[in-house]
């Protein structure tokens, strides 16, 4: 579940837009499930508790990286950490159906950031497999890249509709240097302008990694958009 913490004086608001990881987390059909054992418990023997856990690197919300449909693509710990962090828009395009159109996120594209996060769901299913999940229109991605966005996020598990076995999609990001973020929790995010923190983990032979994604206000404290 998204959670806004409230900011005190002077502080900035933070929203945290991370999917909640433990073993009843879905994940594509086929992908590994989150399983969890302990390798050390706290006992007279022991001082600590450890866990062993394995897990898909794109169980959650995650960061795909270009080896995931690329052959011979950059892993994700080899990337360059620029377009994980910075000023974001999150666009609201509740129930747009099974592709991002552009007429879907028209509305919201002036003086629009290098970052862009699309909330098409009413409530973010964080408890099921969802087979009809919304997806990005390739043609809307070829569009944004041309307005110089570097980074999209949905949340939903992928930007390619779930029967794809062409990926077009991804096809897109990967010919225009794009970077994405998917299965993020925008439930409760108002549509406007944020600041993006969503660091993948240094997997230098992976092909994603589970982010904790969140968004803060801006510096001045003012949200641009819509609630």
């Amino acid at each position: 579940m998204t959670s806004g913490n409230p900011a005190g004086p002077g502080q900035r608001r933070i929203w945290d837009i991370s999917a909640p990881v433990h073993s009843a987390t879905p994940v594509f059909p086929g992908d590994s499930e989150y399983v969890q054992e302990w390798s050390a418990t706290i006992s007279p023997d022991c001082p600590v508790n450890v866990a062993t856990i394995t897990l898909s690197p794109h169980i959650g919300t995650h960061a795909d990286a270009p080896l995931h449909y690329e052959p011979g693509g950059a892993a994700i710990g080899e990337l360059p950490l620029q377009a994980y962090i910075g000023p974001c828009r999150v666009i609201h395009a509740i129930g747009c159906g099974p592709l991002i159109q552009w007429e879907h996120i028209a509305h919201a594209l002036a003086g629009l950031p290098e970052r862009m996060l699309v909330r098409t769901c009413q409530r973010m299913p964080v408890d099921r497999w969802d087979p009809d999940l919304a997806a990005y229109a390739p043609q809307t991605l070829e569009r944004l890249a041309d307005l110089g966005v570097k980074l999209i996020g949905i949340d939903s598990a992928s930007i390619d509709p779930a029967s794809s076995t062409t990926l077009d999609s991804h096809q897109v990001i990967r010919r225009r240097g794009m970077r994405v973020l998917e299965n993020l929790v925008l439930d409760d995010v108002p549509e406007g302008d944020y600041e993006l923190i969503a660091l993948p983990l240094k997997l230098v032979t992976c092909d994603a990694s589970p982010v904790r994604a969140i968004l803060r206000t801006p510096e001045d404290g003012a949200l641009t958009g819509k609630g």
